[in-house]
């Protein structure tokens, strides 16, 4: 009895450390795993990246995570982590090179946030797409994760690939299906997007439908614009609506993201020529 609850607390504990691996990287897994190599190439990599002294362009963080790669270069993460300061700096080639070996290793873990770097900083939408679907595979049912600023759940993005590329009914059919699931978490933009790709298409009813949703979750400029769009295709007041927007967007009420444009964003010049 004694032995099978020993057995019983190890597996919970092995449980634990997957899951917490999934939320961030924990090196226990692979010691509990009995991978001593690949601990100590977690723990050097985890050492490093976490060193508030070492800047992610400082030579030494890449020396540190080159150490670890060295220690075991089977081994994701350092490759990954490594990747975002080339990604960050402009070097794309380099960048590429060890992202595409993270995911090699890896394609549970860094499909998505390949496929996320891909929409986000590349305009790669079919790369993108191909990634996502590729991670749809390995978990067809379900969740995927979400983009990597968490604006988006990986289904929204690949839709939002659809629409990039002129395909806006796929867009539509696939974020409706998304919306429709009960596990999903309705994400920021979720309504707009769907609101905007149905404003192309011409069905406009669709369109404010959703941005009226969209409101009820977080409104701010660039709904509002469409709204007022709307509202003088159908040859109602909309002015009311075009300078709330405007009001909205100088007080900071718009799509914000810190490194790029979001999909579908609006400037204020566009709302003020309404």
């Amino acid at each position: 009895m004694e032995k099978s609850t020993k057995y019983c607390l190890s597996f919970q504990l092995i449980l634990v450390a997957f899951f917490t691996y999934g939320q961030s990287l924990n090196c226990n897994v692979f010691r509990l795993e009995g991978d001593s190599i690949k601990f100590k190439a977690c723990e050097k990599a985890i050492e490093t990246v976490y060193n508030k002294r070492l800047y992610q362009f400082d030579q030494r963080f890449h020396d540190g995570l080159s150490e670890a790669i060295k220690i075991d270069p089977n081994f994701d993460y350092p490759y990954k982590e490594q990747s975002v300061s080339y990604l960050k700096s402009g070097d794309f080639v380099s960048w590429k090179k060890l992202i595409d070996k993270s995911v090699e290793l890896n394609p549970k873990g860094n499909l998505g946030y390949r496929a996320w770097c891909r929409y986000q900083f590349f305009r790669d939408y079919k790369g993108a797409i191909a990634d996502i679907e590729a991670l749809e595979k390995i978990y067809p049912t379900g969740y995927l994760g979400h983009s990597v600023n968490g604006d988006y759940e990986l289904h929204i993005a690949k839709a939002l690939c659809h629409s990039a590329i002129g395909e806006k009914e796929k867009a539509i059919s696939l974020i409706e299906n998304q919306l429709s699931k009960k596990e999903h978490n309705v994400g920021l933009y979720d309504y707009y997007q769907l609101g905007v790709t149905y404003f192309e298409t011409g069905k406009h009813e669709k369109a404010l439908e959703n941005f009226e949703k969209q409101s009820k979750v977080y409104d701010f400029a660039e709904n509002i614009y469409f709204k007022s769009k709307v509202s003088k295709i159908r040859n109602k007041d909309y002015l009311d609506l075009k300078n709330l927007a405007l009001k909205s967007y100088d007080e900071g009420k718009t799509m914000l993201e810190g490194y790029t444009h979001h999909f579908n964003k609006v400037y204020r010049k566009q709302i003020a020529e309404l």
